[in-house]
């Protein structure tokens, strides 16, 4: 039905529906209300303190040059330094209070956009581009700390010029008032026109950089990836090719700027020359004295300057304008995740207690595939379970769900008797510690990165933990022991050290539920053997799920879950499934040989070891 609409009537409407969004921006200028009032004072002082120099002017001119009264030229020129210091006090206080606001505003802006950002589930963000979200926080609110900072403050003071001069325009000289304001249409035709055609380079302006970035981090995160498969040359053309879009777009709106910027001076100054023209020559006339043309020249000056100001003002709001409208419609996202009104809460104290019932679940960016199809089991307290399955069976979409990232599409999972969706998401994550398969180390300590789930952990503790994930030596080998920064995702660390990190930081943690996705996969023999010895004090009195494709490290679970295709298809023991000769089987015979998969847990373990290394 959209396409009824000419293109021009809807690109008019998304102007005006941009320019109206600005507004929004009062709610964060609201609490700075004083601040606000003493920069509208200092501006209205300036202001008119700026058309004040024009009735000094005149009477410099009239009474000063004209009678050739010395003491009357010394008064008008005393006065008029007086009036010129008073314009640059209210000048310094209105940059400063306007700057302050500005900065202020954006600072608060950024707080809000991120403190709304890390409600937004993972649903959002395999949608959506983290470089794009990040474009917002940064790049946009800039440009809002312009409006806020600057712009505005232009705008008004502009305005002020534009009446008062306008008013005294008339008062001095109707005559020449009126061919004036014939050239008022002419300087706002080309800002209406270019105005639209700027917002609409800004916001595509914006887009082209905000791919820069995103294209930029992604190759900065696969560093490693990107050189070892030679990849540098490929990703400079690619970034180089984004450059020039970027620099492209930027370059069409500078065009229509500066465009804009030379008709209306052109228009403007040729006016002020006309006018002056025709006024010298009723100065001549004696229709009016020199001093009232020079007066009249000064206001028009003002009118028309204050006129031109609003071409740059109105690219600056066109601009803030589509800043804006990315900013609202980040903070417009409702959160997929979130608290109900009246949580209910979790019994005392916690258990641990698991239950999948009948779950279904399909991911955003898959509608199609069901990752987990009528999923049902149940975990008890302190029962450790593990899930094996081929690659792609649904595991990690369990934790997932039981993280609640995500809602299952129908179905129920209980913790400890409460039903996801009717409990605080807070309180039941503060219950579950999680091993990832791939370790997230922070750009930080090694104190901060195990405490990251109890940050209010002595630093005793902290050790304790370190000791019994098996990371206390190397460490304590780092040149600054824990206080030695770890680089950006732990690029100091070795694969196996940054698992043990997360390992000691889950210990640490102590929770009533552990979530172990291949914690020892990356893990050399003697380090897994310790880290599993780790694991299985901490496994001790706690309900445990492990994901693992090496079998070996389920074999003393207590129950085993075969998950294919979403399906729950086979449970039980180690020596259960492999009697039972289904899936389970023909994993562990792959993976241990087809005796060992017979044999004892010993056997299977050794064999197990052997294959994987």
């Amino acid at each position: 039905m959209s396409s009824a609409v000419p293109a021009s009537q809807r690109e008019e409407a998304r102007a005006r529906g941009s320019l109206k969004l600005l507004a929004e921006l009062w709610q964060f200028v609201r609490p700075y209300s004083l601040q606000l009032a003493g920069a509208m004072t200092a501006l209205v002082i300036a202001s008119g303190t700026v058309l004040g120099l024009g009735v000094g002017l005149r009477r410099l001119v009239d009474e000063g040059f004209s009678t050739g009264d010395a003491t009357l030229l010394n008064q008008a020129v005393l006065v008029l330094f007086g009036v010129v210091f008073l314009l640059a006090l209210a000048i310094y206080a209105r940059f400063y209070l306007v700057s302050w606001i500005g900065e202020r505003v954006v600072a608060d802006i950024r707080a809000r956009v991120f403190d709304h950002i890390l409600t937004l589930s993972p649903a959002y963000y395999e949608l959506t581009r983290t470089g794009e979200v990040l474009s917002r926080l940064t790049t946009d609110t800039t440009l809002l700390q312009t409006v806020v900072g600057s712009s505005v403050s232009i705008a008004i003071r502009n305005f002020l010029l534009l009446i008062g001069g306008s008013v005294l325009l008339v008062v001095t000289s109707p005559k020449l008032t009126a061919l004036v304001f014939l050239v008022v249409p002419l300087v706002l035709l080309p800002i209406l026109t270019y105005g639209r055609r700027v917002r609409r380079l800004s916001r595509t302006s914006q887009d082209r950089v905000a791919d820069l970035g995103v294209y930029a981090g992604e190759a900065l995160d696969a560093i490693r990836t990107v050189q070892a498969f030679v990849h540098e040359n490929v990703d400079r053309k690619r970034f180089s090719a984004r450059v020039e879009e970027a620099f492209g777009a930027a370059r069409q709106r500078v065009a229509a700027r500066a465009m804009l910027t030379a008709v209306v001076i052109v228009l403007v100054f040729g006016a002020v020359s006309t006018i002056l023209w025709i006024g010298g020559h009723d100065v001549i006339t004696g229709r009016i004295s020199a001093g009232e043309l020079s007066a009249f020249v000064f206001y028009a000056i003002v009118v028309a300057g204050a006129a031109g100001a609003f071409s740059e003002v109105i690219g600056d709001l066109q601009r803030a304008a589509g800043a804006t409208e990315r900013l609202l419609d980040l903070l417009a996202v409702e959160p997929d995740i979130t608290a109900p009104a009246n949580p209910v809460a979790l019994p005392q104290p916690p258990r641990g207690a698991v239950a999948f019932e009948d779950v279904v679940f399909h991911y955003p960016s898959r509608p199609d595939h069901s990752a987990l199809q009528g999923l049902s089991f149940a975990v008890a307290p302190g029962e450790k379970v593990a899930v094996v399955g081929p690659s792609g069976a649904g595991k990690t979409t369990i934790f997932q769900l039981l993280l609640r990232f995500y809602d299952p599409q129908s179905g129920v999972i209980r913790f400890d008797g409460v039903g996801l969706p009717e409990a605080d998401p807070a309180d039941f994550r503060a219950r579950i510690g999680l091993v990832p398969q791939e370790p997230v180390v922070f750009s930080a300590d090694a104190w901060e990165n195990i405490r990251y789930g109890r940050p209010e952990a002595g630093d005793e503790e902290v050790r304790a933990a370190a000791e019994a994930a098996g990371a206390l030596e190397f460490l304590e080998q780092l040149p600054e022991g824990f206080d030695t920064y770890l680089g950006e995702k732990g690029v100091r660390l070795s694969g196996g050290q940054r698992q043990r990190l997360a390992i000691a930081r889950a210990i640490l943690k102590d929770p009533p539920l552990l979530l172990l996705d291949e914690a020892t996969s990356a893990l050399d023999a003697e380090s897994e053997r310790v880290v599993q010895q780790a694991l299985d004090r901490l496994m001790t009195g706690r309900s445990t799920l492990i994901i693992a494709h090496r079998l070996a490290t389920v074999l003393k679970a207590d129950r085993i879950l075969v998950i294919d295709q979403g399906r729950l298809v086979e449970s039980g023991t180690h020596a259960e499934l492999v009697a039972a000769g289904g899936l389970y089987a023909h994993l562990a015979t792959l993976q241990f040989g087809e005796g060992a998969a017979l044999g004892n847990n010993g056997s299977g373990e050794e064999g197990a070891r052997a294959s994987g290394s």
